[in-house]
């Protein structure tokens, strides 16, 4: 009896992502031009298995991705991407370009991400903070445009007609008489 479709689909899905782990972690092997016993007895595994997942045989854990990323000093989280375990994020250039980079190690690796981050992190709080600055002052803009008319005082005098604060009792006496007179 031939398997329900959907475990054939399935199969075929696991097949799949099996032989793209497995080719990418050759190519990956190839680039820092390792064999394959090499990179099998740095990352800890048999020799006939690292060829079995390369050639998309067998698929890989986590733990064994792990190792081998070590081995390579490529990013876990590239493998798992690779192999299915973890879903892609936002593509970022810069992110893609330090955990690729051959030249530099893990803990390096690591260093420039924390920095790069942590400096995304910042520029975005800055501009959240310009935003709401913004919406202040437009919040205030229109409440001043939406006034009818002047403010006045109690005396009717216009906030804008009052040119300075007296200085004695004397500039306020003769301010009240002009304000009376006027």
């Amino acid at each position: 009896m031939p398997p329900p479709p959907q475990d054939e689909n399935l199969a075929a899905v696991v097949s799949n992502a099996a032989q793209d782990i497995g080719s990418f972690i050759r190519s990956q092997r190839e680039a820092a031009q390792v064999s394959v016993r090499q990179l099998a007895e740095k990352a800890g595994v048999s020799n006939p298995y690292l060829s079995q997942i390369e050639r998309g045989l067998r698929k890989p854990s986590a733990d064994v991705l792990n190792q081998i990323a070590k081995a390579l000093r490529v990013s876990a989280e590239v493998l798992y991407i690779q192999a299915g375990i973890l879903e892609p994020g936002d593509t970022n250039e810069v992110r893609d370009a330090i955990i690729t980079d051959m030249a530099i190690n893990e803990r390096q690796k690591q260093v420039l991400l924390d920095i790069y981050t942590s400096f995304c992190q910042q520029n975005e709080a800055a501009l959240a903070e310009a935003a709401a600055a913004d919406e202040m002052a437009k919040a205030s803009a229109d409440s001043v445009s939406d006034a009818d008319e002047e403010p006045t005082t109690e005396q009717g005098t216009s906030a804008l007609e009052i040119s300075r604060t007296p200085q004695s009792i004397a500039e306020l006496n003769l301010q009240k008489e002009g304000l009376h007179h006027g």
